[in-house]
């Protein structure tokens, strides 16, 4: 590596061709996460319009009741899913279930965590979530 490669910065790490999919389950789970907490900020703004009484509310659900709303909502639903499987993976990870057994770190290294279980475990997740907000938006739309 020359010292220009060390000087990518951020758009150097968030380089999800570099690292592969393991870098893209990073990615994604941090911004699921970001969503899941922006969307519960918005559930309790949301629910607390019952405090305006029949009126707000009616006004408030005309709002969320549309295509944009429905859209919103689908996209809540796959981050849910995706951040819940992916933390399983990681979780069990964590636990060393899956890791493969620890070998000596001989060039060049090979970490045994980063094995096809874990890359089947981010795909499955991906593939999970897409399912889900496919069907929420078949729900949401009545088709």
């Amino acid at each position: 590596m020359t010292q220009d490669e060390h000087k990518e910065g951020i758009g150097g790490m968030a380089n999800p061709g570099r690292y592969g999919i393991e870098r893209v389950a990073y990615w994604l789970m941090r911004l699921s996460g970001l969503g899941l907490l922006a969307y519960f900020i918005g559930h309790i703004y949301e629910t607390s319009n019952i405090l305006r009484g029949q009126v707000g509310w009616d006004e408030f659900m005309d709002l969320i009741s549309g295509t944009e709303g429905h859209i919103i909502m689908s996209i809540v639903i796959a981050m849910c899913v995706f951040h819940t499987v992916n933390g399983i993976r990681v979780m069990l990870g964590h636990g060393g279930i899956g890791v493969g057994k620890p070998a000596r770190p001989d060039y060049p290294y090979d970490p045994a965590s980063q094995n096809y279980r874990h890359k089947i475990g981010i795909y499955s997740a991906i593939v999970l979530a897409a399912i889900a907000m496919m069907y929420g938006l078949a729900v949401m739309f009545g088709e």
